[in-house]
């Protein structure tokens, strides 16, 4: 899989991952629909499904998506939530995404 495509099925997964997470919170501390809990299911269910998608060790995967998830997390601040990234913010998701590059792009013998 090319290093492109690994980083879109990545954060695609991140944003099933922060879709599903999202609206049980939307339910629960903004007052909306509980309905919000069905796609909530399927957007989580997806996540999952999309993280068996990698060729490569599971625990690898596990490890080297945290980083796409922390960078994906900082843009919903930014787009959804309306908060404006810190140079910190940047910072460490660029420190996330530069593991998560090592971790997945390394050379590895067999």
């Amino acid at each position: 899989m090319t290093e492109l495509k690994t980083l879109g099925l990545f954060a695609l997964t991140a944003l099933a991952e922060i879709i599903g997470c999202y609206l049980p919170y939307l339910w629960l501390r903004e007052g909306k629909s509980i309905w919000l809990l069905v796609p909530s299911v399927l957007s989580l269910a997806a996540f999952v499904w999309l993280l068996t998608l990698h060729p490569t060790a599971v625990g690898r995967v596990y490890a080297a998506y945290g980083g796409v998830y922390v960078v994906m997390a900082i843009l919903w601040l930014w787009t959804v939530n309306g908060i404006r990234p810190t140079t910190w913010d940047i910072v460490g998701s660029a420190v996330a995404l530069l593991g998560m590059a090592i971790i997945m792009f390394a050379p590895r013998s067999g």
